[in-house]
């Protein structure tokens, strides 16, 4: 059965919004700041709002960990870009940097980077270690969420 409902955390404020399934393509905005819940890029993720938008949220959400230092990470920066305006908004896509918050990737046993997880509900659904084009980025979320 198919949610009716979508609970998504705001990229902004972090403020929880519940969005009618039929209304994630129109542009919902947030209750609190107003702000487009959507807007085609990642969210920036850090150690405080990762439980946010990860685990209180409905819909999927892609996590990027990288670092600034990392080449394979800074090449496929662009491809996950272009994967967000491709996914949105029926799956968020979010980056954390592992220097700036290495809580959530110790938590998490991220060993090499660039490491991107897909989380639905807070839990890990499948992990991809290693740079890909945003196709391969594409068709790996959408593979993943069919395998479910």
């Amino acid at each position: 059965m198919l949610p009716t409902a979508h609970i998504v955390a705001c990229p902004h404020c972090n403020a929880v919004n519940r969005v009618p399934a039929d209304g994630l393509r129109k542009g919902p905005k947030c209750g609190q700041c107003k702000q487009p819940l959507f807007d085609g890029h990642p969210v920036t993720l850090t150690d405080a709002n990762f439980g946010d938008v990860v685990g209180r949220g409905t819909l999927p959400v892609v996590v990027d960990f990288w670092a600034p230092w990392c080449g394979p990470c800074q090449s496929m920066a662009p491809h996950f870009e272009r994967a967000a305006s491709a996914l949105e908004p029926e799956v968020r896509l979010a980056k954390l940097n592992t220097e700036e918050h290495s809580k959530t990737s110790l938590r998490l046993r991220i060993r090499s980077i660039p490491t991107m997880i897909l989380f639905r509900n807070g839990e890990e659904v499948a992990r991809q270690v290693g740079a890909m084009d945003s196709r391969a980025i594409s068709n790996w979320v959408k593979a993943a969420l069919a395998n479910e």
